[in-house]
């Protein structure tokens, strides 16, 4: 198999040496348009979406092949590929020699893999040659986001980083009526937010009534980091290096950052109090069991993605909730961590999403570029997103935009058309109060302040992941799957620990962690890192 893969991607590399030196002297590229019809691929996400259309042939996908045919004489096929599976979809793709010509992935070793097999096309000389042909490309996403992969020692450039315009990630909800029904004021440190926990443990006949033994104070799952990020990250010391926050930042729950350990010893605090859910660690990914039990009403806090309670409109927790506790029945977002310096520290991904390249079979880089372009201007991907005045939004007397439900040929398969939208991820008006104020409106059944409240307070204090080039790091490659199954192991098994076993269930799984391959890239990182840009 790696030999026929092999012979795959040679053949392919033969093909495009000849094709890439006569293009690059191709005269049919004039005045910024091709004079004969260049044609590309384009890989788009299928969603499956209930009631959706189909992702490569609607309203929006003819929008884009008009544009391209009229400003550069290319045509544009849409090439889908199943959301949810599309790093095995692409990996055969890119094995049997068929990718399409821009293909996306949210996996960079995915990328890293094929390019090391010589599979994917060094964009750094096309993005040199015909930077002057791409101004709404480099606008959009600068020197930062397309030149992120940057090898430091031979300058290639696999992929562009798109941007992720809306860099938001989790907050801390609570509900707001049992704060007024027990007299308590918003929590604003960690001791009134567990002592806020406990008054609803203990309040919980006059919260529920008959249902007073439902009473879940706290509600987390089995993915631990992420659903208590903001309490576990008010552990981590304000002042951790930009070196330590990078050596140890592989692990995208931040498993390895100093003090994370007493974080979670609070939750296990918690679980033993009674204060957390007690089966959290028996419902993986996809299960609505805790979804039900807050819509139900029977859960008093949790956290979750920065505007998770108000998503989904009459199916959402905001609505179910009032439809059967009552119209007063609310969760809303506060701010009560603080770490060690009296701040209330978010600690947000690098400002990149999806990863764009072209694999090696590509015989069209530059009309390829020249797509990337057209969706970056401002014009084309606001239409993208928010598509026609009276039919997809209206706008408001301010400016600000709601959008509408539309069904049909012009329905919107995902949010603001990010798969449509590939060099950028997030609502984009070229007004960032504008932004704010249209992202605000445009959740169905829940009212505004909800969404400016949490809209502000999941990005404040942020601290952002930073951009280090120091090459491949080879001890990662394949390993993210296996390390975060033990991670999310040992943060599960910790938790539901008898406190005086913490120590022990925590340091075995932490080792455990470190044998099977963490440590091998800490030692990577670190002196690549040191190597690159000193110890300090």
């Amino acid at each position: 198999m790696r030999k026929r893969l092999f012979g795959v991607l040679l053949l392919a590399l033969l093909v495009l040496g000849s094709s890439v030196l006569a293009f690059a002297a191709d005269p049919g590229f004039v005045d910024g348009r091709f004079t004969t019809t260049r044609k590309i691929t384009v890989e788009i996400y299928d969603r499956s979406n209930p009631g959706g259309s189909p992702p490569e042939d609607n309203f929006w996908t003819d929008f884009i092949k008009k544009g391209m045919l009229e400003k550069y004489n290319v045509e544009v096929e849409f090439k889908p590929v199943p959301r949810w599976t599309e790093v095995e979809v692409i990996n055969n793709l890119l094995a049997a020699g068929d990718a399409p010509d821009i293909c996306v992935t949210y996996s960079y070793p995915t990328i890293l893999a094929y390019a090391n097999m010589g599979g994917v096309l060094d964009l750094a000389p096309y993005l040199e040659e015909y930077r002057e042909y791409l101004p709404n490309l480099f606008g959009l996403l600068g020197e930062t986001n397309i030149y992120w992969n940057r090898d430091p020692n031979t300058g290639t450039v696999w992929a562009i980083e798109a941007l992720l315009f809306q860099n938001k990630k989790i907050n801390t909800f609570v509900r707001e009526d049992w704060l007024k029904k027990l007299g308590l004021e918003e929590p604003r440190t960690l001791e009134e937010f567990e002592n806020m926990l406990r008054a609803f443990r203990d309040n919980a006949e006059l919260l529920l009534g008959e249902d007073a033994d439902k009473m879940i104070p706290y509600s987390t799952s089995f993915d631990v980091g992420w659903r208590n990020d903001h309490l576990i990250m008010s552990f981590v010391p304000n002042d951790m290096s930009d070196r330590d926050m990078w050596v140890y930042g592989f692990d995208d729950r931040h498993l390895l950052w100093p003090n994370y350990k007493e974080g979670v010893r609070k939750l296990n605090q918690w679980y033993n109090e009674g204060l957390i859910w007690k089966d959290f660690p028996l419902y993986g990914a996809g299960d609505r069991t805790e979804d039900n039990l807050i819509k139900a009403g029977y859960v008093g806090a949790f956290m979750h993605n920065w505007d998770y309670p108000y998503r989904d409109g009459q199916e959402g927790i905001h609505v179910q909730l009032r439809n059967m506790v009552g119209e007063e029945a609310a969760f809303i977002a506060v701010e009560c961590f603080p770490n060690d310096a009296g701040i209330y520290r978010k600690y947000l991904s690098a400002p990149i999403d999806r990863k764009v390249f072209f694999p090696a079979t590509n015989k069209e880089p530059l009309a390829s570029l020249l797509y990337l372009d057209f969706i970056s201007s401002l014009e084309v991907r606001r239409f993208l997103q928010i598509g026609e005045e009276g039919v997809h939004h209206i706008v408001h007397e301010d400016g600000a935009i709601e959008m509408l439900p539309v069904v049909g040929e012009k329905i919107i398969n995902s949010p603001s058309n990010i798969d449509y939208t590939i060099t950028i991820n997030g609502l984009d008006l070229g007004d960032p109060a504008l932004t704010a104020r249209s992202i605000a409106l445009n959740y169905p059944g829940v009212e505004a302040k909800y969404i400016e409240r949490a809209y502000e307070i999941t990005s404040n204090e942020a601290r952002y992941g930073i951009n280090v080039q120091v090459g491949d790091i080879e001890a990662e490659q394949g390993m993210e799957t296996a390390l975060s199954e033990k991670r999310n192991n040992l943060l599960a098994q910790a938790i539901v620990a008898k406190p005086e076993e913490f120590d022990a269930v925590w340091d075995r799984g932490f080792q455990d962690y470190l044998r099977s391959g963490g440590q091998a890239i800490i030692d990577e990182r670190a002196a690549k890192y040191d190597a690159m840009y000193g110890d300090n």
